[in-house]
């Protein structure tokens, strides 16, 4: 049991998109990413999905609504909800879910990144 500061693990990668495991609770993942530009349009159809800014900005585009999210703001995402990470600049968040969310979703895409290939860092 070690204490974890967020931005130090998020200076231990560079790739965008490419969500990190830095702790495991009750079935759940927390995870550091990193993203820049658009994501792809994605649901969770049995898992809610939090994002916790860290570090920049980002907007969470909602098919109703955009919620735009600054450093030490977080937005849950109900489970079945579209949504789609938009950021400008490189924005870092923390991401909490259940170990067996796809990053994707119901979609396939290149930035799909199945569960049991999530690196730990």
């Amino acid at each position: 049991m070690e204490k974890i500061n967020l931005k130090d693990k998020l200076d231990k990668f560079d790739e965008l998109w490419s969500p990190k495991i830095i702790g495991e609770l009750n079935g759940q993942y927390v995870k550091v990413v990193k993203f820049q530009g658009e994501y792809v349009w994605h649901s969770h159809e049995n898992e809610d999905e939090l994002f916790l800014v860290i570090d920049g900005e980002m907007d969470l585009h909602l098919r109703d609504r955009t919620v735009n999210l600054k450093a030490g703001e977080f937005f849950i995402v109900p489970r079945g909800v579209e949504h789609k990470p938009v950021a400008e600049q490189i924005c870092g968040a923390l991401l909490f879910e259940p170990a067996s969310t796809r990053n994707t979703g119901d979609v396939n895409h290149e930035y799909t990144i199945e569960p049991d290939d999530l690196e730990r860092i």
